[in-house]
């Protein structure tokens, strides 16, 4: 392939033209600070204001229930620790191994320093959270429940629905992290029966950087910035006017687009998926084969290292990302697959592919034999030579991620 295919729009996706030239005026002519009184500032609050009730309608709630932040991770921080500390019933916490490690290290966070107690919610094979075990591990002191709309490994996708009416039954909050979910699926938070609902403009088409924090009425919430009080003082900090326009242009757009983009990228999965599985022996999916996102297909290739496939389909002009990471020098397991049951040798090989809408189907079929080929080689290497090949960023991972500070690992009891 002479040309580079980007499969990792999970992790990113470009910014899209019109949400370039809707943020343009607000770093430039407009580009005061919203809390100004002046002309200039006053400009800059109406922009703030129109972008705040655009985001409203993509999530189906007041504009007055959103609130903006710096991107996914920040929104999931404010709802498991702002929701918890906020008007806390108890001390208990409920969700699963397969969330968002900002979601897992807000719940150790609270674990570590507050006293709180979490139950991990087992997982299938295909990632799904059982109905049944979510309603069993609810207790009169559960403060709240976290739990993904839609997995960013293996683009499972939970009855969050049914979730929240059990949660709520017993008087229990609910929040969803669907940074993944925004583009491909409806976030009406109002059918999602969700109470908070988290978002991140650098996975539709908007820089990284803004995100937003959807927070039912007048649900208690403890803030974690404070400062100046802005976003109805849930949120400190001078507004990213720019960024929430650009993040508001781009909910315009899936909501214009989401239904035509998810039906042409599912058509796609299903054909690339089943292309992939007939041209590589061995390969298995990971997560549920049908509730999954559309623009996602995660594999794992047993006998070989998911960062050494990775490094042959980059030669061969495809950009994907590995199941595994790099942490204090060695290489980890996906957290999502052991939980899933996967052994650590197995979960080391996966590779996920994912798409925006400009990728075709005829574009994803086309990879399946490099795929294939990729897969073939790598198992033809000697078991020293992937492992050179792997954990590239040991050594700068390390240096940012010392072992006493993963999350994932306390879950994991090591």
């Amino acid at each position: 392939m002479t040309s580079t295919l980007y499969l990792d729009a999970a992790a990113t996706s470009a910014v899209r033209r019109e949400v370039l030239e809707a943020m343009w005026p607000y770093l430039t002519g407009d580009f005061g600070n919203p809390s100004s009184h002046h002309a200039v500032g006053e400009s800059a609050a109406r922009a703030l204001a129109a972008a705040r009730a655009t985001v409203a309608e993509w999530l189906g709630c007041r504009a007055s229930e959103v609130v903006f932040t710096s991107g996914g991770t920040e929104a999931d921080n404010l709802a498991v620790k702002g929701i918890a500390l906020g008007a806390p019933r108890g001390r208990h916490l409920v969700t699963t191994p397969i969330e968002h490690e900002a979601v897992l290290a807000s719940v150790d966070y609270l674990v570590r320093v507050h006293g709180f107690e979490a139950t991990y919610l087992p997982v299938g094979r295909d990632g799904l959270v059982s109905p049944d075990d979510f309603a069993a591990a609810l207790r009169p002191d559960t403060t709240l429940a976290s739990v993904m709309l839609a997995n960013n490994e293996v683009g499972t996708v939970q009855p969050i629905a049914e979730l929240t009416a059990l949660a709520h039954a017993q008087g229990v909050p609910f929040h969803s992290d669907a940074v993944q979910a925004a583009g491909w699926l409806p976030l009406d938070v109002r059918a999602l029966g969700v109470d908070a609902l988290s978002v991140s403009g650098h996975k539709i088409g908007a820089p990284k950087g803004i995100g937003a924090l959807y927070v039912r009425g007048r649900l208690p919430l403890e803030p974690v910035l404070h400062g100046g009080g802005q976003e109805r003082g849930r949120r400190s900090g001078t507004e990213n006017v720019a960024g929430v326009v650009a993040l508001a242009t781009a909910a315009r757009l899936a909501m214009r687009d989401r239904e035509a983009h998810a039906a042409r990228a599912t058509a796609a999965r299903d054909a690339f998926t089943a292309a992939v599985l007939a041209q590589t022996p061995g390969a298995e999916l990971t997560g549920h084969a049908s509730a999954r996102l559309p623009g996602t297909a995660s594999f794992v290739f047993p006998g070989t290292n998911g960062e050494t496939v990775l490094l042959e389909l980059e030669r061969r002009g495809i950009v994907s990302s590995s199941g595994s990471a790099c942490a204090a020098g060695s290489e980890d397991a996906s957290h999502v697959l052991l939980a899933l049951g996967y052994d650590e040798d197995v979960a080391r090989t996966a590779v996920r592919f994912s798409w925006g809408p400009e990728v075709t189907e005829d574009a994803l079929v086309a990879v399946a034999p490099a795929v294939a080929e990729a897969v073939r080689e790598v198992r033809g290497l000697a078991p020293e030579t992937m492992k050179r090949h792997s954990c590239r960023m040991a050594l700068l991972v390390a240096a940012f991620a010392p072992f006493g500070t993963n999350p994932v690992r306390r879950l994991r009891g090591e």
